[in-house]
């Protein structure tokens, strides 16, 4: 192994609430009024820190390319984030599909420039998400996927390494994972 551990969290629907839309579809907070931690995202993110992990959030916003949401907006979320989740970056894709850029998810851009940055190793790292895109992105980068089955989930076009029904169950499974590593070591 060269180079540090990390693990790669989606924003919406994994560290903090999604809304429904309208539509049936899963939208980020409009606005700081609306935005919600996920029970436990503080803890869990703490207990990945305690085990090594650099604690990473790579987040696609593409109603700021839509015109749907300021970007300051954006920004002023991810700061409350960060004021009360212990995260050690956040990266932001403000594009759209039709954008075709490298960093938006499902392609592994967000990774793969945090990973050169950071000096992480792909190979003992780990990408949660809500969406089948998260899961992409992390397979692609070669990062371990980590489903969390909820709302926003649908239809998969990649399957991750496991499904699990919270960020806390990801968090475990990934201490699972680092024990059951750490003892085959020994």
């Amino acid at each position: 192994m060269s180079g540090r551990p990390a693990v790669f969290l989606d924003r919406d629907g994994t560290l903090n609430e999604s809304f429904i839309g309208a539509d049936g579809v899963p939208r980020p907070p409009a606005s700081l009024d609306e935005f919600a931690l996920v029970d436990g995202a503080a803890e869990a993110c703490r207990q990945l820190g305690a085990l090594g992990f650099l604690r990473i959030v790579v987040t696609n916003q593409p109603d700021v390319a839509r015109g749907a949401l300021p970007r300051e907006v954006v920004e002023s979320i991810n700061r409350r984030l960060r004021d009360n989740v212990p995260l050690d970056d956040i990266r932001v894709c403000y594009h759209d599909d039709a954008d075709a850029c490298e960093c938006r998810k499902p392609k592994p851009g967000l990774l793969l420039t945090a990973a050169q940055e950071w000096g992480i190793d792909l190979a003992s790292s780990f990408m949660v998400g809500d969406r089948w895109k998260d899961v992409e992105a992390g397979k692609l980068a070669g990062c371990t996927t980590i489903l969390i089955d909820g709302q926003a989930t649908g239809r998969l076009r990649s399957e991750p390494a496991i499904r699990v029904d919270s960020l806390a169950s990801a968090v475990s499974w990934i201490s699972e994972q680092v024990l059951r590593t750490a003892g085959g070591r020994r």
